[in-house]
């Protein structure tokens, strides 16, 4: 009884010290907010000032665990994406993620719509866990832009 005892004690002694959140995932809540904090920024400091403070790791506001901000023009072009610089350019309009879905067609599809925002899963590297993990991706429409976070489920 003692030695089960001290081993629930050094497991909550454990438990204590590891870094709260480590484990912890964005929700949608928190993935609908970030959205909406990066197109007000948008509109407030202009595209060149939001893209570049979008892809800046050390701002808390748009990298949070593992979420992040990403925009695309309604042509598929990403134009700001929060942990991959190398997408920024370059239309991925054909991009399909590992079971054929088309990412960004479904984005343009979702904030085309009659509400203009929504939510897209597909399967996406997570940067955290660097696995392929179910995403599901919050967009909105903002004039000509498509701006979203999403969470990994």
């Amino acid at each position: 009884m003692k030695t089960l005892l001290s081993c629930a004690i050094l497991g909550a002694s454990l438990c204590a010290l590891a870094p709260a959140g480590a484990a912890e995932k964005g929700t949608a809540a928190e993935a609908v907010a970030m959205t909406q904090k990066a197109i007000a920024y948008i509109k407030d400091h202009g595209k060149d000032k939001a893209f570049a403070e979008f892809a800046n790791p050390a701002n808390t506001t748009f990298h949070d665990r593992d979420l992040y901000v990403y925009v695309y023009d309604m042509k598929g072009v990403a134009v700001a994406h929060g942990v991959n610089p190398k997408m920024v350019g370059r239309n991925l309009l054909e991009l399909r993620d590992g079971e054929g879905k088309y990412i960004v067609k479904s984005f343009i599809e979702t904030a085309s719509g009659p509400a203009g925002k929504g939510w897209v899963e597909y399967k996406w590297p997570n940067p955290i866990t660097k696995q392929v993990d179910l995403k599901a991706g919050y967009v909105e429409r903002s004039g000509d832009l498509i701006v979203g976070s999403g969470i990994y489920k």
